[in-house]
């Protein structure tokens, strides 16, 4: 193996933990977008605080449905 090849491995190998580290920070404010929601905050407060539009939140962390 070249160095070349060992600079495009290296690089693959930081891209899949960059992607991994994405994935597990997505997954969390996801989850505390919905419980956000679930606490009563509207989709408008949760946009604020995270700068995604409140279209994306309310796709993400719909209302409850009450029965």
């Amino acid at each position: 193996m070249d160095e070349l090849d060992e600079r495009i491995q290296a690089a693959a190998k930081k891209r899949a933990r960059a992607e991994k580290a994405f994935n597990d920070a997505d997954a969390e404010l996801r989850a505390l977008l919905v419980e956000g929601r679930a606490a009563g905050k509207g989709p408008s407060a949760l946009a604020r605080l995270t700068g995604f539009t409140r279209e994306w939140v309310a796709k993400i962390a719909p209302a409850s449905k009450s029965s």
